[in-house]
């Protein structure tokens, strides 16, 4: 490298921006991060409550190894920031007919509680289908997630090691197809279908694939003591204090190019940050739809953005609840699911929804203490930007009444300012048009659909639950090393070396950076 540092500037502080801005840094990079909010963690954030601050986004931590990796490259230890909480119940599910089921990290209790839930042929059902998800999180771990781009044949040659999963590989199978053949409870495959949903994904249209999902929990979820954003807030102050720039409650207004390359960031407040690289943490819908100008809208093609994913409207309340039997985790199952899916599919609020709910303050214990505890719920919805004056009403009456009927109501209802809408997602994060998972996960090859680190403006990277490997918070954890990794590796190879009179050459692949451009 040369001795003048790279200058280098990530436009977001979601997961994705924190992660790649400490890589670069430690890497050597002068990084200066630019966040539009006023904190860290984009759509980690909190709602402020007479109780304290409320999850509003993610609620717990999964394959924690991904953070383990970011803190080690920075010369420290996940631990010596946050308390993690180990949840060995994953969540506690319920049906209108009374029935109920928890499922567990231990595949061998959850086994158990199946057999009491549904029969001796359920929990073998069950052990097949978690050996068969196993596996196939294993056939697309390393050429799939921890790829800096998705590596089809690599997933081929793993798969083809392992005929259990060819069932869901099988070409238009969907999860619920998928499911209806492995489970003969009907509640079963509606529980399983719900990992569609994590990645913003009908059950019926997503891919037989996202059985996977289910792996990520069962190898462990983490609470994080003071609630998701608290693990945002030490990654800013990690990213700080490795000589990271942050500045936050400014925007980026444009991304400036001469001679096809990146060379200047415009901000909100007129100046502006001359740069060799940028890393975009957004979605990339903001870039095709010329948010950031010319040059970044021309660098992806329309299909990495879209169709587009399932949004949500997302309850955060501090309330005292009647007195049900809650765990952090809680599915409150509808009816039938063509009743949320079939509606969402035309752009409307769903008939009869499942409803999730978050019991914040019982991460560590069942019975927390007297008085109002901290609750998110949320309900699927189509991404729109624009909201009616009945929708609020509307989603009220189908949240509420609904969980009234399992038993759970609340002293006192919620004010319309505790709702975030789908648009209200649309503003908070400009171009998503209220989606909150970036593009659609229901197609066969939507996951290589994605948009990558590298686009085609060169000096213009993307990380975020919007590009490779796609939604959820280990996932943009790893988007952010994979884009500082293709930054290394890029201009690592322009700077050390000189041009060669002959266009072409050969260069090797390097285990850390992935594939460099040929010289």
């Amino acid at each position: 490298m040369t001795e003048t540092p790279q200058k280098i500037v990530v436009i977001g502080a979601g997961m994705g921006g924190l992660c790649a801005a400490i890589r670069l840094d430690v890497a050597g990079m002068k990084v200066t991060l630019i966040e539009m909010q006023p904190y860290p963690g984009g759509k980690m954030r909190t709602m402020p409550s007479a109780a304290g601050p409320i999850d509003a986004g993610p609620t717990v931590l999964t394959l924690r190894a991904i953070f383990d990796d970011v803190f080690t490259a920075a010369g420290t230890r996940l631990e010596d920031h946050v308390t993690l909480i180990p949840q060995p119940l994953l969540a506690r599910h319920w049906w209108r007919d009374g029935s109920q089921l928890d499922l567990y990290s231990d595949a061998a209790q959850s086994a158990a509680a199946i057999a009491g839930f549904a029969g001796p042929r359920a929990e073998a059902e069950f052990h097949r289908f978690n050996r068969q998800s196993a596996q196939l999180y294993a056939a697309f771990e390393m050429p799939l997630l921890h790829s800096m781009r998705p590596n089809l044949t690599g997933v081929a040659l793993n798969a083809l090691k392992a005929p259990a999963i060819w069932p869901a590989l099988a070409p238009r199978r969907s999860l619920a197809r998928h499911l209806s053949r492995t489970f003969s409870d009907p509640r079963l495959r509606q529980l399983f279908g719900r990992y569609s949903t994590y990645v913003g994904g009908a059950p019926d249209l997503s891919p037989a694939v996202l059985g996977l999902i289910w792996q990520a929990e069962a190898r462990g979820v983490w609470a994080v003591q003071g609630g998701m954003h608290k693990l945002a807030q030490e990654l800013a102050n990690l990213a700080a204090h490795v000589g990271v720039t942050l500045r936050f409650g400014i925007c980026a207004r444009k991304i400036l190019r001469k001679s096809g390359r990146v060379t200047e960031v415009v901000l909100s407040d007129g100046r502006s940050i001359k740069c060799q690289a940028v890393v975009f943490n957004g979605d990339p819908a903001a870039l095709l739809a010329g948010l950031l100008g010319n040059g970044p809208q021309q660098s992806l093609s329309p299909i990495a953005a879209h169709p587009r994913s399932l949004s949500a409207w997302v309850w955060s309340f501090a309330a005292t609840p009647s007195h049900l039997d809650l765990a952090l985790h809680n599915v409150f199952f509808g009816s039938d699911p063509a009743l949320e899916f079939g509606p969402i599919r035309q752009g409307q609020m769903p008939e009869e929804a499942t409803l999730y709910v978050c019991a914040q303050d019982r991460a560590a214990s069942d019975r927390p203490l007297p008085g109002p505890e901290r609750f998110e719920i949320i309900m699927n919805a189509p991404a729109k930007a624009s909201l009616s004056s009945q929708e609020v009403n509307a989603c009220r009456s189908k949240t509420f009444p609904q969980l009234a009927k399992f038993g759970l109501t609340f002293d006192h209802p919620p004010t319309d300012q505790s709702l975030t809408t789908p648009q209200g997602f649309s503003t908070l994060f400009p171009g998503s048009q209220g989606a909150i998972y970036g593009r659609s996960p229901q197609s066969q090859m939507a996951s290589f659909h994605r948009p990558c680190a590298r686009t085609r403006l060169a000096g213009l990277y993307l990380a975020g639950g919007g590009s490779h490997p796609g939604a959820g918070v280990p996932m943009a954890a790893l988007s952010g090393k994979h884009a500082a990794e293709a930054i290394l590796s890029d201009l690592i190879s322009a700077k050390s070396w000189p041009r060669t009179v002959m266009r072409g050459g050969m260069s090797m692949v390097s285990r850390l950076t992935g594939r460099a451009p040929s010289l």
